[in-house]
């Protein structure tokens, strides 16, 4: 008896279910006289394998699918004899150099290569094999797209479930086909009296968020939670805080971030916000998970309630701007360090005034290059300690 996943896996594209973005591409390849090299790339449940075997019977009866992490090059070799069109999941399991072993042959024409891969293409798969790829990105599953699916098995199986159950399963399964009818077919296996939703969520295997710490939604994640801190919403920040840590993801890859952010997003406003992202990266390295959650919350809602100042982080791409338009200038004579005789004598250190001999620890003196002397690269803003740090600078220096 098939899984359930497998027997209603669709088999023409009007019955295909999703990726309404792409119809117009779809049916254009559907009906192309011959099918260009392929890779799909999405996350796990949205079709890309169905799609791949719709595509693939439709242009040849010669078709061999098979999954990266199981077959080496030697085997590949043998069995693509004779084949019209090869469907590889997982293209990203295989290495550079297995990647390499499909250019010489999708260059002459020789198979078509409908792949599949959950992970980003611009990190997983070769630049050269990239470029012999049409790439169709396809997106998690609607919760509409999800129900039609759900309706379509109950009929299949002549199991009718109430309505608020099967919104429960299309909401728990996150976009994933897979772990709907995964869902379904547990539930359609429960005694009749527990097919409601309260027995249903007491026997339901526990289900856990999608996250795949090495694809797409290790970054999307990571995106969200410092975009979150960065617009001051600690509510958005925690909730994907939880999301990473319930997928599995490194703290140590979220105290990386959050110190990145203190400094990027906080900065002068709040000049303690970088040393709370570094001492919870040493609490969450000397207490270890899962009580690292707690620093790593503390640490979270603290820098998304924080005053927030980018100022220093743009001065720093002002002077690369100015060092890549007009170059690097020479360091003037009276900053350089006079080591030997011979600096001395070319004028190394003359005419430097050392600020501590000021009763107020500031002497007016010129530390830019001649040729930049006259421009500003730092723009403070006038939040939080920023705007007390730079009102004491301007005090000190009379500027």
């Amino acid at each position: 008896m098939k899984p359930l996943p497998e027997e209603l896996r669709p088999l023409d594209l009007k019955d295909y279910v999703g990726q309404e973005h792409l119809s117009d591409q779809l049916q254009t390849l559907f009906n192309s006289p011959r099918l260009p090299s392929l890779l799909l790339f999405g996350p796990p449940g949205c079709g890309k394998s169905s799609l791949a075997l719709i595509l693939a019977h439709q242009h040849s009866k010669h078709i061999l699918r098979l999954s990266a992490p199981e077959v080496g090059l030697q085997q590949l070799r043998k069995q693509i004899q004779g084949i019209d069109i090869l469907i590889l999941d997982e293209v990203h399991r295989f290495s550079k150099a297995q990647q390499d072993f499909f250019l010489p042959i999708l260059e002459s024409g020789e198979i078509t290569l409908i792949a599949t891969t959950t992970e980003n293409p611009s990190f997983s798969v070769t630049r050269q094999l990239l470029s012999r790829l049409h790439v169709l990105k396809l997106n998690p599953l609607h919760k509409e797209n999800l129900k039609k699916l759900a309706l379509s098995a109950c009929e299949r199986k002549n199991i009718s479930i109430e309505e608020n159950l099967i919104d429960f399963l299309c909401s728990a399964c996150h976009g994933d086909a897979r772990t709907l009818f995964n869902l379904l077919e547990y539930v359609f296996s429960l005694p009749k009296e527990k097919q409601n939703l309260e027995q249903a969520q007491k026997a339901l295997p526990k289900i856990i968020a999608r996250h795949d710490k090495n694809g797409d939604s290790h970054y999307e994640l990571a995106s969200a939670l410092i975009k979150s801190i960065r617009g001051s919403d600690p509510n958005a920040a925690l909730y994907y805080l939880a999301c990473l840590i319930e997928g599995g993801e490194d703290p140590r890859f979220i105290c990386r971030r959050l110190i990145i952010s203190a400094s990027e997003d906080i900065g002068l406003a709040d000049p303690k916000a970088l040393g709370y992202a570094v001492a919870c990266q040493q609490a969450v390295e000397f207490i270890g998970m899962p009580e690292g959650v707690i620093p790593l919350s503390q640490t979270v809602v603290y820098l998304a309630l924080a005053p927030k100042s980018n100022s220093t982080y743009t001065a720093f791409h002002n002077v690369t701007r100015e060092i890549h338009k007009n170059g690097m200038h020479p360091v003037p004579l009276h900053l350089r360090n006079a080591s030997t005789k011979l600096q001395k004598e070319w004028g190394y250190k003359k005419g430097y005034l050392y600020p501590h001999d000021a009763p107020n620890g500031y002497i007016e003196q010129q530390y830019l290059p001649e040729e930049t002397k006259s421009k500003e690269f730092y723009f403070p803003k006038q939040n939080g300690e920023e705007k007390n740090l730079y009102f004491n600078w301007k005090r000190i220096t009379k500027k």
